[in-house]
């Protein structure tokens, strides 16, 4: 019995850790939070638990001590900031599971413990082994940066949450898009192209350097292919019910009727006779069923 909770429980733990991180975690504004409030807890951090052996760093004041961590800290958080841009740019192109983002944090947290070794071993002249002041390091690093990102996470989980919530209270799909709202979709040149009504829209499917915009024209379904990329609309639509579900494909969840399991893999049955079953690829099925379950 406690091997079969054990096997369910690793089989939880790798699904988790295969799934793509939230979507909140791309967003500037919450880059921005993290950041700055990393930076203060640091701050907080270093001149009150005093690691890195900070008492010894310079005999002066407090005030001055304070002005002296203060620019060691930011200067340390700089490597949170060229991280957090990298992250961005790399994450919004090809996506980052939890396993990936995990690994990700690690790097951060080797990189500014490496920071501090070398400004302790070069500047302070710090004689102990540099393995031991790595190790020190690494570990006041791992409580610099681990304990405000996790009351971080927590805080932009429980917003998304409420916001999730305001949604379903107003009767819109997703942030900021009713129902009967008008979608541009703009070429390469940002010129418009094509207007729908969201609720007329079924999918989008890429055609080499084109995309292919299928929607609902007094009763039948029509095609408008437009000179773009699959992953620009993905992106300008990242708060709406459009979701991209393989390669070449990006559906109406608004439109799903039936999502079919099958040996082959998951496919989407849309609310049209005319409308091929679209199937959902490896990459993005833990977000497409994560969809699924925020709907049920």
């Amino acid at each position: 019995m406690k091997s079969c909770f054990r096997s369910i429980g690793e089989k939880q733990f790798h699904e988790h850790m295969n799934q793509r991180i939230p979507e909140y975690l791309y967003e500037k504004g919450n880059i921005t939070r993290l950041i700055f409030f990393t930076a203060l807890f640091a701050l907080v951090f270093i001149n009150i638990y005093q690691p890195f052996g900070a008492q010894n760093w310079f005999p002066v004041s407090e005030i001055m001590f304070f002005l002296f961590s203060s620019m060691i800290i930011l200067t340390g958080v700089l490597v949170v900031v060229v991280s957090r841009i990298l992250m961005i740019r790399h994450g919004r192109k090809k996506g980052l599971l939890m396993w990936q983002y995990a690994l990700w944090i690690l790097a951060e947290i080797v990189a500014m413990a490496m920071f501090y070794t070398l400004f302790e071993r070069m500047i302070l002249h710090d004689l102990r082994s540099f393995r031991e002041m790595f190790r020190q390091s690494f570990i006041n690093t791992s409580l610099v940066l681990l304990l405000p990102y996790s009351i971080l996470w927590l805080y932009f989980a429980l917003r998304d949450k409420v916001k999730k919530l305001e949604i379903l209270n107003s009767g819109k799909t997703e942030p900021g898009i009713p129902l009967n709202q008008m979608l541009n979709f703009t070429d390469e040149k940002k010129e418009l192209r094509l207007s729908v009504r969201h609720d007329q829209v079924f999918w989008i499917e890429s055609a080499d350097n084109y995309i292919r915009v299928f929607y609902l024209n007094k009763g039948k379904m029509a095609a408008f292919m437009i000179r773009n990329t699959l992953k620009t609309i993905e992106n300008k639509f990242v708060h709406t019910s459009l979701v991209r579900c393989n390669r070449s494909a990006i559906v109406n969840f608004d439109k799903v009727k039936v999502l079919r399991k099958e040996q082959n893999g998951i496919f989407l049955v849309l609310d049209h006779e005319e409308v091929p079953d679209i199937p959902v690829s490896k990459t993005y099925a833990s977000r497409v069923l994560a969809r699924f379950s925020e709907s049920a």
